[in-house]
């Protein structure tokens, strides 16, 4: 038989990975797996025990939200494994998930799992720390680590609307400087996203046909700090409507760059706290990881034919 590892958050989302873990590892052994379950119980345990144990397995397989896909891939790079993903998405949001096809029902996905192809993908590096689909800072990027579990399994997206209600009185820019191959920008920002994902945090939603996710680059967002009435509808305007870039949003794609701010900003990646810093370098790894997408996914848009890429 094969070798399956499982990795399972039993606290993302309403649990729903608790309720369907033995009809899971039937499914699984019934496609000739067979299964190594590892249940995590903090931050950074699928991580290490990824790192530690991964070698040997024909698959990994991780329930949980977005979150623990990070921690999972982050543990294959440490230990430079090249199996295959599977992922079935139980958090809050799932925007990679939803960005990339995966279903939100816990047993479709795991049959997708048993019956998809991998595919490869690109994957970010944060001063060299994975993540998978954002890095953020500024408006609104601390509420998906802020906003209660208890609140997002009782309200789902719309507890993060009501946590980021609360900063909107207290946003401040921070001044930065960004530089890439193609471009020089300095100012004062309300909100940075480097992005590879149609959705983040379930409150920026950007156009399938802007994104690419194995195209090499990552897609920039950023917000200038309004002086006036105007400039503010501007920017309500185009993060509404998608209508970007415009005078106030600078919307670019780029495999690398480098940001100042002045002060130090507190940076979220894939909806978890990252570093508080005055300086970040990131780098898109082209084709770095292979999830397994449903076969219905195979022609989505914001996947480009494949061609290669570094190794995980």
């Amino acid at each position: 038989m094969k070798k399956l590892l499982f990795i399972v958050n039993p606290y993302a989302g309403q649990r729903k990975a608790n309720r369907f873990l033995p009809e899971m590892l039937r499914l699984f052994h019934d496609h000739d797996y067979r299964c190594e379950v590892y249940i995590t119980g903090a931050s950074g345990d699928a991580t290490r025990f990824v790192a530690e144990n991964g070698e040997g397995f024909d698959l990994i397989v991780c329930a949980g939200g977005d979150g623990t896909l990070n921690e999972t891939l982050s543990g294959m790079l440490m230990a430079r494994l090249t199996c295959p993903v599977g992922y079935i998405p139980c958090g809050t949001t799932n925007d990679y998930a939803s960005s990339i096809g995966l279903s939100p029902d816990v047993m479709e996905a795991a049959a997708d799992i048993m019956e998809g192809e991998p595919r490869t993908f690109d994957v970010g590096t944060f001063n060299g720390r994975l993540f998978v689909y954002t890095a953020s800072c500024g408006a609104f990027a601390k509420v998906s680590y802020t906003t209660s579990q208890a609140a997002k399994n009782a309200l789902g997206p719309m507890a993060y609307f009501l946590e980021g209600a609360k900063d909107v009185g207290n946003m401040k820019p921070t001044h930065m400087h960004i530089e890439t191959e193609e471009y020089d920008l300095d100012g004062d920002f309300l909100f940075c996203s480097i992005t590879n994902s149609t959705s983040v945090g379930g409150i920026l939603k950007l156009d399938t046909q802007l994104v690419a996710l194995n195209d090499g680059k990552f897609e920039v967002t950023l917000v200038r700090n309004p002086a006036n009435p105007a400039q503010l509808s501007t920017i309500l305007h185009g993060l509404t409507t998608m209508d970007i870039p415009n005078e106030m949003i600078h919307f670019f794609s780029t495999q690398k760059l480098s940001i100042h701010c002045d002060p130090p900003v507190e940076w979220t990646l894939d909806g978890e706290r990252g570093a508080e810093t005055d300086f970040v370098e990131l780098v898109n790894r082209h084709s770095a990881t292979k999830l397994i997408i449903p076969r219905h996914a195979r022609y989505n848009p914001i996947l480009q034919a494949e061609d290669g890429g570094e190794e995980l």
